[in-house]
């Protein structure tokens, strides 16, 4: 899609199809009053009858399409809804967008415009700009890559149309959404492509690559390097599968830091979990290409790292390998050594992930990681626990907490914090090796992973991100498709920002 910003008369301007945004300020539920976020006035009049006449209610990502508008250059004019008046946010915005572009792609319409909304004294131009921009550009995506008769029905052409009284501040905002959106667009392609064509081997290619174009710097390495290392934990789950692992580094150096702060990114990516010799039902098990999805975030987040340049080192570690069930798998009851020198039992191969982010969040901070933040599709105690609506956030320091709830704030991603207190310790000792790899029993399981996790990252701030219930949309939403979300993208990269201040 090329997406734009342009500052003309909406009503002036020829498109196949112009939309603009709704909101209702009205007291009552039931009796909406709805009122256009624009002050062009051709535009209110020609939707004016329209709105009054009840079938329209505002809420988000809910839609009018009107044909032929009066007074307007536009072949159609698209209201969408953006919720109550009190409520509208940039969360809301970025759904309205996006439900634009999914109402546009539906009926085949591949050129459009869109107004860029009023706004009242507390909304910040850029941050409703940047949001708009996301909308539109996460909502272009669909993950029907492999059908063989496959009809692109990609948006070709996407204008905004802004108020030139805010050019600069829309401006700026445009840019940063185009950078977030493509970063987080990146991440649902590399989650969304099949077992048999993303091996770990694969994926280290495909982020070299976006390295190299982004001019950060990459090393890929496999089995040799992770014996070298010491990876005990990240080889005990890769032995398993014919395919080798891959060790991914990739650096970004700002051309000066403001601090002395090194940021290390860790992901989980696991191309396809059989849950090895434990092994999972059938049922599902297909959707299990998306067990790097921690891994995607990561490489997405570099990608918009590279082009948002903040002032301060990041080192990106991604430990990914398949989970297989053969005669070489690793397999309940045996005991693997860490990079880090801890003792694991193994007490269920399916608890795999915990064990490659073990050595990968280790040897972050052996490369000088000062803050640690890892993404996961880690456990469905977690899926459990919360619902598909928020991911799990854990943390061992209150401060790194506060900075990445306050990221999060900006980006409008949903994270709820789960305990990850010394309590939990005691549910992972074991009675022949340092620790194991899951609970005493099935009760608290999101809460002892990162109980795991947290043995490896010492006192080192460090945040955990168990995304397992939103790496994955399971039915399509009138703003984004069904499929592959790229969750934690955009709230990865906003704290670093924050770390480079």
């Amino acid at each position: 899609m090329n997406a734009s910003l342009q500052f003309s008369n909406a009503a002036e301007f020829v498109t196949p199809l112009l939309t603009v945004f709704a909101v209702d300020t009205g007291s009552a539920p039931d009796a909406p009053s709805i009122s256009l976020l624009t002050t062009e006035q051709p535009i209110l009049a020609a939707a004016a009858v329209f709105l009054n006449s009840g079938e329209f209610k505002a809420e988000t990502g809910g839609t009018l399409l009107l044909h032929a508008p009066a007074g307007l250059k536009a072949e159609r004019l698209l209201i969408v809804g953006a919720g109550k008046v009190a409520k509208f946010s940039t969360a809301e915005l970025r759904k309205a967008a996006g439900a634009a572009i999914r109402t546009a792609k539906a009926k085949n319409i591949r050129d459009a415009a869109v107004v860029f909304p009023k706004l009242d004294d507390n909304l910040d131009a850029a941050a409703v700009s940047r949001a708009l921009t996301e909308g539109v550009l996460l909502a272009d995506y669909d993950a029907d890559t492999y059908r063989s008769q496959r009809e692109d029905r990609s948006m070709q052409n996407v204008v905004v149309l802004g108020d030139s009284s805010t050019q600069v501040e829309l401006e700026n905002g445009f840019r940063e959404g185009e950078v977030f959106a493509a970063a987080q667009n990146f991440a649902r392609t590399l989650v969304n492509e099949p077992g048999n064509v993303l091996t770990p081997t694969e994926l280290g290619k495909r982020a070299a690559a976006m390295c190299e174009t982004n001019g950060l710097s990459c090393e890929v390495h496999s089995t040799e390097k992770l014996k070298e290392l010491g990876m005990g934990a990240f080889l005990g789950v890769a032995q398993g599968s014919v395919e080798p692992p891959a060790l991914i580094v990739m650096r970004y150096k700002p051309a000066k830091a403001t601090n002395s702060n090194v940021v290390g990114l860790v992901g989980k990516g696991i191309t396809f979990d059989t849950g090895g010799i434990s092994i999972k039902p059938a049922d599902g098990m297909d959707k299990m290409k998306y067990d790097m999805a921690g891994a995607a975030a990561m490489i997405g987040a570099m990608q918009a790292i590279a082009a948002l340049k903040p002032s301060v080192e990041v080192i990106s570690i991604v430990c990914s390998a398949e989970n297989m069930p053969s005669g070489s798998a690793y397999k309940p009851g045996d005991v693997l050594t860490a990079m880090s020198g801890k003792t694991i039992e193994v007490m269920n191969t399916d608890a795999e992930g915990r064990l490659v982010l073990a050595d990968g969040l280790h040897y972050a901070k052996t490369l000088g990681a000062t803050h640690l933040i890892n993404a996961a599709t880690l456990t469905g105690a977690c899926v459990v626990a919360l619902g598909k609506l928020n991911s799990g956030l854990f943390s061992n320091d209150d401060a790194t907490v506060a900075m990445f709830r306050e990221a999060a704030n900006q980006t409008n991603e949903t994270f709820w914090q789960l305990p990850c207190t010394d309590d939990y310790r005691d549910l992972i000792k074991s009675d022949i090796a340092d620790i194991r790899n899951t609970g005493m029993d099935r009760w608290g399981g999101a809460s002892t992973a990162a109980m795991f996790l947290k043995e490896f990252v010492g006192d080192t701030p460090w945040v955990h991100l168990d995304i397992a219930g939103q790496a994955w949309i399971d039915d399509a939403r009138s703003y984004i498709a069904k499929g592959p979300s790229g969750v934690a993208v955009r709230s990865i990269v906003e704290w670093v920002r924050a770390l480079a201040q």
